[in-house]
């Protein structure tokens, strides 16, 4: 549905989503990328288990919310990419317990 329209001279790193290999431009948000994706969606809700996918791209949603290299809860779309990052989909309530 989504597609990157590639900046020149840009060069690709990679990042992982549910351990998967994904190419990505310096500058995305991970919100962005995961737009991209077969699956959209970032999480569940806790109640309902329905799928939330990012949404408002600027922060005030937080339908975009991910486990991003361990930390749950983190908004993707305010996260800029990193080289080897690790972004897990958040499904249903989190455990307060490690």
């Amino acid at each position: 549905m989504f597609r990157k329209l590639h900046e020149p001279g840009a060069q690709a790193l990679t990042l992982t989503i549910d351990g998967v290999p994904v190419r990505a431009e310096p500058g995305e948000t991970v919100a962005a990328v995961l737009l991209r994706q077969q699956t959209a969606a970032s999480r569940t809700t806790p109640v309902n288990e329905s799928p939330r996918a990012p949404y408002c791209m600027m922060g005030v949603c937080f339908d975009c919310l991910a486990i991003v290299d361990g930390v749950a809860s983190t908004q993707t779309c305010l996260v800029t990419v990193r080289e080897g990052m690790r972004v897990e989909r958040q499904f249903g309530k989190r455990s307060v317990l490690p």
